[in-house]
């Protein structure tokens, strides 16, 4: 029993002894404030806006396919050429359409022949009604044929149904050609339209005819406009958007459907709102707030200091002139603290946002850093606005 309070005793006594010996030597002397960086709320113009990323797609394109079969003998078009309605883009061979067109008029001549002898004779009573009705039924059932095979023939020379860019082309010449076979891909780039499914909060913001504007990652530094075209009423319950068609005018050059970017519709404009930038938000508790840089108490700054103070190594005197020297700020550079002040925001763009309740112009607030403070946090503004203030400065470094 003896031996084990004994074996206790000496541990507390080792440990005692390394904590003397290492702990304060080695750990540096805290400094008090945290450094941020602030911006000063000032009005600005300000845009009412919705942001949101669309992938660009044709309005009309279409599927070229061919009508008849037969060996592909030539090639009009290209991938990239730019093509007209009714535009011949390939011929098939048409021998054996041409012959069928050949057969089907001689056999219409001979009809319309009989046909007009057999009108002559049903004027003059020598021909029944009925023999006169099936020569004519004849004849118009002929020259149905005769339409059709000249359809087939034309059918030979394969054009464009839309005005647009070839896109793809699928064959090449002397493939044999079979019914409904893909042989063009053509795309029509204006317009090209962006879809926005766009939260239902914006129901009542966002309607056809107005603005918007357009970049794409393809194009850096270059704006595309461009007009809401319609907007869909419905919102879908499962994802809880609606959806918002917009078109943007392009050519070839510039814009191509299946480009990736981001479309921002401005619906409001403010000239001379209250704004901050938007990385000064916090966001928590259900409150949208913001730390203000104020002047902190003398009580909390002298506090600090001698706190501070009493940390270092120093000897017992230079504790005790550290403590008295640093008791309070330099004259006229006050110390600073965070603040937690909650706002009210309203229009937002890409880079700011606007304070309606809350600050006032004039008030800094932190954007860098505020995720180290708390409310009544000392704080040093890294900002070149003001000069930090001499607490700043660890008490170790004045002590020696």
């Amino acid at each position: 029993m003896t031996r084990n309070i004994l074996i206790i005793l000496i541990i507390y006594f080792l440990a005692g002894c390394g904590g003397k010996g290492g702990g304060d030597k080695d750990k540096a002397p805290e400094t008090a404030l945290v450094p941020v960086e602030a911006v000063t709320a000032a009005a600005r113009p300000i845009d009412a806006s919705y942001s949101g990323t669309a992938t660009l797609e044709a309005d009309r394109e279409a599927d070229v396919v061919a009508k008849t079969g037969g060996v592909l003998l030539k090639l009009m078009v290209e991938e990239g050429n730019v093509v007209h309605q009714g535009q011949i883009l390939a011929r098939l061979d048409d021998a054996s359409p041409r012959l069928s067109l050949a057969k089907v008029e001689a056999t219409l001549r001979k009809l319309e022949a009989d046909y007009r002898r057999a009108d002559e004779m049903f004027g003059k009573k020598l021909l029944s009604l009925e023999e006169h009705d099936k020569i004519k039924f004849d004849l118009d059932n002929q020259r149905a044929a005769h339409d059709l095979a000249k359809l087939e023939l034309s059918y030979t020379q394969v054009v464009a149904p839309i005005d647009g860019v070839i896109g793809k082309r699928m064959v090449k010449e002397g493939n044999l050609i079979q019914i409904n076979q893909p042989l063009f891909h053509i795309v029509d780039f204006d317009p090209l339209l962006g879809i926005l499914n766009v939260p239902e909060r914006e129901l009542n913001t966002l309607k056809p005819d107005q603005p918007v504007s357009l970049v794409v990652d393809a194009l850096p530094g270059r704006r595309f406009p461009g007009v809401i075209e319609r907007v869909s009423p419905v919102v879908e319950a499962a994802s809880g958007t609606f959806r918002v068609t917009c078109r943007f005018k392009a050519d070839a050059q510039t814009l191509k459907p299946g480009m990736f970017g981001r479309i921002d519709v401005i619906y409001d404009r403010k000239q001379d709102a209250l704004a901050i930038p938007r990385g000064a938000l916090i966001e928590e508790d259900g409150e949208t707030a913001v730390f203000l840089i104020v002047d902190a108490p003398p009580a909390a700054a002298s506090t600090t200091h001698a706190k501070d103070a009493t940390k270092t190594d120093a000897t017992p005197a230079a504790k005790t002139e550290a403590a008295a020297t640093d008791a309070k700020p330099a004259p006229g550079v006050p110390a600073l603290q965070a603040q937690r002040r909650v706002v009210r925001v309203g229009f937002a763009d890409s880079e700011y946002v606007e304070v309606r309740e809350g600050l006032k112009s004039g008030d800094r607030v932190i954007t860098v850093g505020r995720n180290a403070v708390r409310d009544g946090t000392l704080v040093q503004v890294l900002d070149g606005d003001a000069p930090p203030p001499a607490s700043s400065v660890p008490v170790a470094e004045k002590t020696q």
